[in-house]
């Protein structure tokens, strides 16, 4: 678990260009960056994974000192946020090389595997505040995040491939995906009685709004409707967790 973090950890760092690699926004000759469609989030958005990726480290230490190897709970999702790691390191270099194709698949292949992951994790409470921190909290996070980075990517695959309204223009098929996607968080939360997916993706949401308030691509129409749907994505979220509590008020670590 831990050497996966590590590995997606140092890719991430390459792909950021931070050691001499291409940055993502320049890869695939910028199709992936934060003003190629209009559902793309600002830049300052992307400093998230600096969170995940600083939770992924922490849980994989916290699951070889203090995790039991043996615990039911455990063993139904680490093997799954291992591979999510690996898939997302794979998403990185497919990238590089050029293939915002490829990439579409790589990354709803890690949107069902962190489904997977919440949906587990939703069945059973963690142990206590150090648990629901580490792995219910980095997975939600992670999920959220994942999500409306998942809405940037496909749109722009599309838009590479010259359909990117699919018939119904760039304005209405950002509308189309962003209520689609606050939709998708909202239940999210809300089925799960997690807050951490919400987080995540009302972040992404509301830096999509920021993205579209200024500069070539400015949409007042997206700025609005995404706006909305950080707001939704969060009312859920913070609904989710008072429900959680109320619901079992001697395990509150159960609501991150």
């Amino acid at each position: 678990m831990l050497g996966s973090a590590v590995l997606a950890l140092v890719v991430s760092t390459i792909g950021s260009g931070a050691l001499g690699g291409t940055p993502i926004d320049e890869a695939a000759d910028g199709t992936l960056s934060a003003t190629a469609t209009l559902v793309a989030p600002a830049g300052p958005a992307f400093s998230i994974w600096g969170v995940i990726y600083a939770g992924l480290v922490a849980y994989g230490v916290w699951q070889l000192v203090a995790a039991r190897p043996a615990d039911p709970r455990q063993r139904a999702v680490g093997w799954l946020l291992a591979a999510s790691m690996l898939l997302n390191a794979a998403w990185i270099v497919v990238v590089q090389a050029g293939s915002v194709t490829f990439s579409v698949l790589v990354i709803v292949a890690l949107v069902a595997v962190l489904g997977v992951v919440l949906a587990r994790l939703a069945r059973s409470a963690p142990s206590g505040w150090a648990e629901a921190l580490l792995v219910d909290g980095v997975a939600g996070l992670y999920l959220g995040w994942v999500l409306i980075a998942t809405v940037a990517n496909v749109s722009a695959w599309l838009s590479g491939l010259g359909v990117g309204g699919l018939g119904l223009g760039e304005s209405a098929w950002a509308v189309v995906v962003l209520v689609v996607a606050a939709a998708v968080g909202a239940w999210l939360s809300l089925a799960s009685g997690r807050v951490a997916p919400a987080l995540s993706l009302g972040w992404g949401l509301a830096w999509v709004a920021v993205g579209r308030s200024s500069g070539e691509d400015t949409s007042g129409v997206v700025v609005v409707v995404a706006a909305l749907a950080a707001v939704v994505v969060l009312a859920a979220g913070v609904t989710a967790g008072v429900r959680a509590r109320r619901t079992a008020p001697a395990r509150p670590a159960r609501v991150v």
